[in-house]
């Protein structure tokens, strides 16, 4: 997903905010395809004396305050949605789904018909349920308590380090495009989270700000041809709970998991039966190689040894469990050299 990069040179001032309300939402759940990634602005100074929520003449609720821009919005709006939000192309709740927004994500409010407000986030368009959407103050003030740092790969593609020098070994190979959390950063060098993993990556090939989760789109998870409907059904069970927390030690697909405990909770529906360890879980299956991989097959990563796991996708993509800052996402395959690769589907 694309995402917005907006220069500004000051201090972000954070500010928290307790929802204290559960939202009960029957437009939001947790299918989604793709990946709840962050458009990313550098940071600027804070004020939220007057912020307001206005509605213009042409209908579309204003941000009265210049402090969205520091996200890349005018208009900011923020899901209050427990889980993700569909995203429909037509203000009706039987149109079809143009993509997910996922928990805590950011939507530019174009206009409102109805009960729906007509949004676009990242590169998808369409129209929400304005029940699970907060505007103004409240939103700006979610957006700062929820607002990350991630470094943005501006090069065609990076080597993540194990130490801040070139002659260190590779943790990962990240793309164009890419995110990373961001633990500190180190004048020629970026301190990043990679699964867990505490990596560097030149400075000179990333962009770093402030983040907010956007919209992931319907078509990011693609299957190849020939694919069994075990396959296609597996992944399309697994990219509903994208977006979900990540617990170490977990295996709630709702409530949380880590990578491992994600994997055999989804294998689990197929009568699969794993570990919860992910070097335990390589151990099962057949092997093959990246040259040979369906949708539904496992990738394992580590520096030193297995460490991580993933579920293949298609497209060149997997679905995992990723860190406690990301969740459940879908990334790259190939983001950091997979150890091994297995087959557990025929």
């Amino acid at each position: 997903m694309k995402r917005r990069i907006i220069s500004a040179f000051a201090v972000l001032c954070i500010s928290s905010l307790m929802i204290s309300t559960v939202v009960k939402n029957n437009n939001s759940n947790s299918e989604s395809s793709f990946n709840a990634t962050a458009g990313i602005v550098s940071m600027s100074a804070s004020n939220l004396n007057n912020a307001d929520a206005l509605v213009s003449d042409s209908g579309a609720v204003q941000t009265a305050v210049a402090d969205a821009s520091k996200y890349g919005y005018t208009n900011l709006g923020m899901s209050i949605a427990e889980g993700n939000l569909n995203i429909r192309e037509a203000a009706d709740s039987e149109a079809s789904m143009v993509g997910k927004l996922p928990e805590n994500g950011a939507v530019e409010i174009l206009g409102t018909e109805g009960s729906w407000y007509h949004i676009k986030s990242g590169e998808v368009e369409g129209y929400v349920s304005a029940e699970f959407i907060i505007t103004g103050e409240e939103a700006l003030k979610k957006a700062n308590e929820v607002a990350t740092n991630k470094a943005k790969v501006t090069a065609d593609a990076v080597h993540v380090r194990l130490e801040a020098n070139t002659d260190s070994a590779i943790l990962s190979n990240v793309f164009s495009g890419d995110e990373l959390e961001v633990i500190a950063e180190l004048g020629d060098w970026v301190q990043v989270n990679v699964d867990g993993e505490t990596g560097y990556i030149s400075a000179e090939f990333v962009e770093c700000g402030i983040a907010l989760p956007d919209a992931m789109t319907m078509s990011e998870a693609r299957y190849g041809e020939g694919v069994s409907d075990v396959r296609v059904d597996l992944v399309n069970y697994a990219l509903q709970f994208v977006g979900n927390p990540y617990v170490w030690g977990g295996t709630s697909l709702t409530r949380g998991a880590d990578c491992s405990g994600f994997v055999l909770s989804i294998y689990s529906k197929y009568g699969i039966s794993l570990p919860h360890s992910s070097r335990a879980q390589s151990n099962y299956g057949t092997r093959v190689s990246t040259l040979e991989l369906q949708p539904g097959d496992l990738l394992f990563y580590g520096s030193g040894g297995i460490s991580h796991v993933a579920i293949y996708i298609g497209g060149g993509q997997i679905v995992h469990a990723s860190t406690e800052t990301t969740g459940i996402i879908v990334s790259n395959a190939f983001y950091r050299n997979p150890i091994c690769c297995t087959s557990l589907l025929n």
